[in-house]
């Protein structure tokens, strides 16, 4: 947008430069042209006036003052008879008939004849200035000044030089100017549209800068920052209802379960199945709002903070080891000795890795690896799950970040687990990226931003 504005100012400019320069220029060339013209016509004047009684009187004319006005201008000066018969050239030897030349023949019928020619000889133009010699009405010759009109053409064009020079300091001033005013315009647009993606993201905590550009930006970019601020109030009140409704729920539920487990002990049988299946209900209830508390915190804007990535990932590894000897799955981490420190938001690489590893146990075939991998980086660092199960085709990778997606509903499960994991790597400032594994199965990859490479110092160690 910049560069069209720019482009647009330097259009006007120059549109109204020509419009003024243009009509100026010719009226200078033309202006010069006749003032020379003018001079000539008076010198040719004086000249004929000294030779007018020689001419009158048929004698031979001399031809001294000729040659001073020559040296004198540069002109050439040519006096014929009434036969049209050279009587002084100052070029050229005298007694040439000159009767055929259009403004010799003009001046011999009393007439004077102005004009300008091109000379291909000397590669110039001429001016040409011829008069009659004549006293009591009657014509006894004629006297004609040739000029060469270089000098007139190189004051022109001087005077276009300059006007074209004034132009160029006229349109890089407009230049800088017209940058100037469309910087005003384009930086609270850009300001703006900065803003509004990190709204898209789901950033509503980012204040659009409104203090700077016309009016109705800043009255704009007010009402963007206000909407924001009412959206994110009613997503925190969405999410804290979420969270605190999950947080009630599991008490109830706890005491239900306790309840039926305690009367199952003294029924029959088929009573018995019947509670157990209600149990199992409660069960996935229970795990339902667990998961539910866990993605409305999740959702939850929080400070990122510290975390050795390296460290957290064998302590869970650890953890899990006991759940995959019992599938018949094996665990396996491989990471560099070193730390590798990653910003993220507290708990949230523990919660992300029990969320992969229990998917990842879950589908992985008796025998099989399940290999977790952590490797560092200047700018990212990357946490990696790598199972051998069934694995997801394109599309069910697309769907499978989505809450409540679940992709074999014969397992038990919510469906939110993938979706947790996706909102803490990206509360963290990471990514969360579904891939196929050699071999077959599912490989997921989250990238942690490096602590180093974080900018905001004030954020305290996790």
């Amino acid at each position: 947008m910049t560069r069209r504005l720019i482009v647009s100012y330097l259009a006007v400019t120059f549109v109204v430069l020509l419009l003024l320069e243009l009509p100026l220029a010719v009226f200078y060339a033309q202006r010069e042209l006749e003032r020379l013209t003018s001079a000539v016509e008076r010198d040719a004047a004086v000249v004929a006036s000294i030779y007018e009684d020689d001419l009158e009187a048929g004698v031979m004319p001399d031809p001294t003052p000729a040659l001073i006005y020559e040296r004198r201008t540069g002109a050439r000066v040519v006096v014929v008879d009434s036969r049209g018969v050279s009587l002084i050239d100052t070029e050229q030897p005298s007694q040439r008939d000159f009767s055929t030349r259009p403004e010799i023949a003009i001046a011999l019928t009393g007439q004077r004849s102005v004009g300008t020619r091109s000379s291909a000889t000397l590669g110039t133009d001429l001016l040409y200035v011829a008069i009659p010699v004549s006293s009591s009405g009657v014509v006894h010759g004629a006297l004609r000044l040739t000029l060469d009109t270089s000098e007139v053409d190189s004051n022109v064009h001087r005077f276009w030089l300059g006007l074209a020079a004034i132009g160029v300091v006229v349109m890089s001033a407009m230049s800088l100017v017209g940058w100037l005013v469309a910087r005003s315009v384009t930086l609270p647009l850009r300001s703006l549209n900065d803003t509004a993606r990190r709204f898209g993201r789901g950033d509503l905590t980012v204040e659009s800068d409104h203090a700077e550009g016309p009016p109705e930006l800043r009255e704009l970019s007010s009402t963007m920052s206000t909407m924001a601020g009412r959206l994110a109030a009613l997503i925190d009140e969405q999410r804290a209802f979420v969270a605190d409704a999950s947080h009630q729920l599991r008490t109830p539920l706890t005491g239900l379960r306790l309840r039926l487990e305690n009367l199952q002990a003294g029924l029959a049988d088929a009573d018995a199945a019947q509670v157990d299946a209600a149990i199992d209900e409660i069960t996935r209830l229970s795990a339902l709002v667990t998961d539910l508390l866990q993605l409305a915190r999740a959702d939850r804007q929080a400070s990122v903070g510290a975390h050795d990535l390296r460290q957290l990932a064998a302590d869970r590894v650890d953890t899990w080891s006991a759940i995959a000897d019992g599938a018949g799955v094996e665990l396996s981490l491989r990471s560099d000795a070193s730390p590798v420190v990653a910003a993220a938001v507290p708990g949230a690489i523990e919660q992300i890795l029990d969320n992969l590893l229990d998917n990842a146990v879950a589908v992985a075939p008796p025998g099989s690896v399940v290999e977790v991998e952590v490797g560092g980086g200047a700018v990212t660092h990357r946490l990696v799950v790598i199972d051998h199960g069934p694995g997801l085709s394109d599309e069910e990778k697309e769907r499978a970040s989505g809450r409540f997606w679940r992709g074999d509903t014969s397992r038990p499960g919510t469906g939110l687990g993938l979706a947790i994991a996706t909102s803490l790597a990206r509360a963290s400032g990471g990514s969360l990226a579904l891939g196929d594994s050699s071999g077959g199965g599912l490989t997921v990859t989250v990238e942690f931003p490096a602590w180093g490479s974080v900018s905001d110092k004030a954020m305290e160690l996790g």
